[in-house]
Protein backbone atom coordinates (compact mmCIF):
# COMPACT_ATOMS: atom_id res chain seq x y z
CA UNK A 1 0.00 0.00 0.00
CA UNK A 2 1.28 3.51 -0.68
CA UNK A 3 0.72 6.49 2.04
CA UNK A 4 0.67 10.00 1.09
CA UNK A 5 2.74 12.47 3.70
CA UNK A 6 1.69 16.02 4.12
CA UNK A 7 2.65 18.53 5.99
CA UNK A 8 -0.37 20.82 7.53
CA UNK A 9 0.83 24.35 7.70
CA UNK A 10 -1.47 25.27 10.70
CA UNK A 11 -1.32 22.27 13.05
CA UNK A 12 2.60 22.29 12.33
CA UNK A 13 2.09 18.06 12.04
CA UNK A 14 2.35 15.54 8.93
CA UNK A 15 -0.63 13.81 7.92
CA UNK A 16 -0.22 10.52 6.61
CA UNK A 17 -3.27 9.01 4.49
CA UNK A 18 -3.42 6.08 2.08
CA UNK A 19 -3.39 6.68 -1.78
CA UNK A 20 -4.68 3.59 -3.18
CA UNK A 21 -3.84 4.06 -6.91
CA UNK A 22 -1.56 7.49 -8.03
CA UNK A 23 -2.75 8.96 -10.85
CA UNK A 24 -0.88 8.72 -14.22
CA UNK A 25 0.16 11.13 -17.08
CA UNK A 26 0.55 8.91 -19.70
CA UNK A 27 1.29 9.51 -23.84
CA UNK A 28 0.05 7.15 -26.29
CA UNK A 29 1.50 6.84 -29.92
CA UNK A 30 -1.44 6.52 -32.41
CA UNK A 31 -1.38 4.69 -35.95
CA UNK A 32 -1.20 7.42 -37.70
CA UNK A 33 2.09 8.56 -35.87
CA UNK A 34 0.41 11.29 -33.71
CA UNK A 35 0.87 11.76 -30.07
CA UNK A 36 -2.09 12.03 -27.56
CA UNK A 37 -1.78 12.58 -23.84
CA UNK A 38 -3.82 12.06 -20.88
CA UNK A 39 -3.79 11.34 -16.57
CA UNK A 40 -6.33 9.16 -14.95
CA UNK A 41 -5.96 6.97 -11.99
CA UNK A 42 -6.51 3.48 -13.87
CA UNK A 43 -4.32 3.28 -16.40
CA UNK A 44 -4.66 0.10 -17.53
CA UNK A 45 -9.20 0.54 -17.83
CA UNK A 46 -7.86 3.77 -19.86
CA UNK A 47 -5.82 2.47 -22.13
CA UNK A 48 -8.30 -0.70 -22.69
CA UNK A 49 -11.10 2.05 -23.59
CA UNK A 50 -9.07 3.92 -25.98
CA UNK A 51 -8.39 0.46 -28.00
CA UNK A 52 -11.85 0.09 -27.92
CA UNK A 53 -12.98 3.74 -29.41
CA UNK A 54 -14.35 5.03 -26.00
CA UNK A 55 -14.12 8.49 -24.30
CA UNK A 56 -11.93 10.02 -26.55
CA UNK A 57 -12.21 11.04 -30.58
CA UNK A 58 -8.87 11.79 -31.33
CA UNK A 59 -7.51 8.25 -30.66
CA UNK A 60 -10.97 6.57 -31.67
CA UNK A 61 -10.29 7.59 -35.43
CA UNK A 62 -6.64 6.46 -34.99
CA UNK A 63 -6.33 3.13 -33.88
CA UNK A 64 -4.86 0.64 -32.50
CA UNK A 65 -3.03 3.02 -30.09
CA UNK A 66 0.35 2.23 -28.16
CA UNK A 67 1.28 3.45 -24.56
CA UNK A 68 4.97 5.14 -25.21
CA UNK A 69 5.60 6.73 -22.17
CA UNK A 70 3.84 7.13 -18.21
CA UNK A 71 4.46 9.26 -15.23
CA UNK A 72 3.05 8.73 -11.74
CA UNK A 73 1.71 11.82 -9.64
CA UNK A 74 0.79 11.72 -5.84
CA UNK A 75 -2.60 13.48 -7.07
CA UNK A 76 -4.72 14.49 -10.21
CA UNK A 77 -3.98 18.34 -9.99
CA UNK A 78 -0.29 17.17 -10.48
CA UNK A 79 -0.86 14.66 -13.19
CA UNK A 80 -3.21 17.15 -14.99
CA UNK A 81 -0.35 20.12 -15.08
CA UNK A 82 2.01 17.53 -16.79
CA UNK A 83 -0.61 16.96 -19.16
CA UNK A 84 -1.25 20.05 -19.88
CA UNK A 85 2.91 21.28 -19.60
CA UNK A 86 3.61 18.13 -22.63
CA UNK A 87 0.60 19.02 -25.06
CA UNK A 88 2.18 22.33 -25.47
CA UNK A 89 5.29 21.05 -26.66
CA UNK A 90 6.80 20.24 -30.17
CA UNK A 91 6.82 16.60 -31.77
CA UNK A 92 10.81 16.49 -30.98
CA UNK A 93 10.75 17.38 -27.17
CA UNK A 94 8.19 14.34 -26.94
CA UNK A 95 9.85 11.88 -28.94
CA UNK A 96 12.80 12.85 -26.17
CA UNK A 97 10.74 12.36 -23.47
CA UNK A 98 9.88 9.23 -25.22
CA UNK A 99 13.34 8.35 -25.60
CA UNK A 100 14.33 9.23 -21.98
CA UNK A 101 16.95 11.83 -23.61
CA UNK A 102 17.15 14.36 -21.01
CA UNK A 103 20.38 16.15 -22.31
CA UNK A 104 18.23 16.53 -25.75
CA UNK A 105 14.93 17.63 -24.21
CA UNK A 106 16.96 20.14 -22.09
CA UNK A 107 18.88 21.32 -25.47
CA UNK A 108 14.76 21.65 -26.86
CA UNK A 109 13.75 23.35 -24.27
CA UNK A 110 15.75 26.91 -24.44
CA UNK A 111 15.13 29.84 -26.84
CA UNK A 112 18.41 29.49 -28.11
CA UNK A 113 19.93 29.05 -31.60
CA UNK A 114 21.41 25.88 -30.60
CA UNK A 115 18.21 24.78 -29.92
CA UNK A 116 16.70 25.74 -32.65
CA UNK A 117 19.13 24.06 -34.66
CA UNK A 118 18.44 20.96 -33.13
CA UNK A 119 15.00 21.11 -33.75
CA UNK A 120 15.58 21.97 -37.23
CA UNK A 121 17.89 18.42 -37.90
CA UNK A 122 14.99 16.54 -36.17
CA UNK A 123 12.40 17.95 -38.94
Amino acid sequence: MLFRCIFDLESQEFIYSTMLKPFVTYMLRCADGSYYLGHSDELEKRIAEHQHGQGCAWTKSRLPVELVWRQEFPDRDAARAAEHQIKRWTRAKKEALIAGDYDRLQLLAGPSELSRAVRDASK
